[in-house]
């Protein structure tokens, strides 16, 4: 429980923030027609992107460090409280189906743990202590990466995080949607994607969650990009793990080599459904064995092992 003098130094402090600024135009939002506040919203919305495209040097930068750390071993962690959380355990549970990764490869930590995910435990926020013991439950060590988020900044679960995980070694990145934040000048690649004021005072669920989730799909995507994760634009590594997947899995296949669907077929069942290893097959001209044998010394590049099977 906070004293009343504490109280009084967190309003002060939230009055800086944009995030939390109000907006006094919009104090009769409520008597406007649906599709005026609709269309007032998504206005709103359509502003986030260029905020995001401010920090692309930045966001670039951190996604590099985490890529290298990532081929040798490491593993990306995202740590946040409320909406933030959310959206970083959102990121990192679509990274198994979607890239093949080890679900301990990318991970999400939500202050309160998982029960949080779907009952609010916003008073777990607070807490740089439990963001540190979370941390040393997972072993963070100098190959990983952590990643804060936090709309405010100033979220002590999440600057915790990125204070202990710098102490641990591991690469920290600080995302969050205000300038000058304690969270950006804790990390070591500070990101900061200043949106504004939000249309419902202090409501980061909106903007700056918006902005929060594009800067997350392109650190996970471009991470695995980098990892090799990708041939071209195709998910070739892909988990074909219900019908919708294994379908997606053989059209990736016909896109990547042209090859009929009798092949495709024989070259994924003899791969065991792998999809990388059935274009390399197909591309390079040779069996199962020699596919896996050339994607494990190319570490997963599948533009390597073509390479390397061509030569």
């Amino acid at each position: 429980m906070t004293s009343a003098a504490e109280q009084e130094q967190l309003r002060a402090q939230l009055d800086t923030l944009t995030t939390e600024e109000f907006r006094p135009e919009l104090a009769e939002i409520d008597r406007l027609e649906t599709i005026e506040i609709a269309r007032i919203m998504n206005g709103e919305d359509a502003a986030v992107p260029a905020a995001v495209a401010t920090q692309l040097p930045r966001i670039a930068a951190a996604i590099d460090g985490i890529a290298e750390r990532m081929a040798r071993g490491g593993r990306l962690i995202y740590v946040g409280a409320g909406t933030a959380g959310r959206l970083g355990v959102l990121d990192a549970s679509e990274c198994p189906p979607t890239f093949n990764t080890d679900p301990d490869q990318v991970v999400g930590l939500i202050a309160g743990g998982p029960a949080a995910m779907v009952t609010s435990a916003e008073g777990a926020e607070d807490s740089k202590e439990l963001a540190a013991a979370d941390l040393d439950a997972l072993g963070v060590g100098a190959d990983d990466t952590v990643v804060g988020i936090s709309a405010s900044g100033r979220t002590p679960y999440a600057v915790g995080a990125v204070e202990h995980a710098r102490r641990l070694g591991a690469l920290t990145v600080g995302l969050s949607c205000n300038a000058g934040s304690a969270l950006a000048a804790a990390a070591e690649h500070g990101i900061e994607v200043v949106v504004g004021p939000e249309l419902l005072t202090g409501s980061t669920r909106l903007k700056a969650g918006t902005a929060q989730k594009l800067v997350l799909n392109m650190v996970s995507t471009i991470t695995m990009i980098r990892l090799g994760k990708t041939y071209g634009n195709l998910m070739v590594d892909v988990r074909a793990s219900n019908e919708k997947l294994r379908a997606r899995s053989r059209r990736i296949v016909s896109l990547a080599t042209g090859a009929p669907d009798p092949q495709i077929e024989a070259a994924l069942a003899a791969g065991d459904g792998e999809t990388k290893h059935a274009i390399l097959a197909i591309l390079g001209g040779v069996d199962a064995p020699t596919a896996a044998r050339l994607l494990t010394e190319s570490d997963g590049h599948l533009r390597a092992a073509l390479e390397a099977a061509q030569a």
